[in-house]
């Protein structure tokens, strides 16, 4: 089995930062495609950002001049989020796909409030 555990989210001020963490443990495989997404209360769950198997990073449109994904391990992603916004705020969630199989993390709330 796959655990996958998102960590870094919390109570922030608008144009403020926070750094989310996403890390796969157990019967993991270093060839993934490892994702971002969020979801807004009373809105569709929402892809930010993706890092591919060979390392390919992308952000989406709607973010990418404010956050940027990393890969520290085959298993670990981060997303750096800068000058938050009210409208950043979500349940995080990180997405791993082995190809046969994927996961969902539980999530992190990121709250962006005066």
């Amino acid at each position: 089995q796959v655990r996958v555990v998102e960590s870094g989210g919390g109570l922030v001020q608008p144009g403020g930062s926070l750094r989310l963490s996403c890390v796969a443990s157990g019967r993991v495989f270093s060839t993934n495609i490892m994702k971002w997404f969020r979801q807004a209360p009373g809105k569709e769950r929402e892809l930010v950002a993706t890092v591919a198997a060979g390392g390919t990073v992308r952000v989406e449109d709607s973010v990418k001049d404010r956050f940027t994904v990393s890969k520290s391990n085959s298993n670990t992603i981060h997303l750096q989020m800068n000058d938050l916004k009210s409208e950043d705020t979500a349940v995080y969630y990180c997405y791993v796909d082995y190809g046969s199989s994927s996961y969902w993390g539980q999530g992190t709330q990121v709250t962006v409030s005066p």
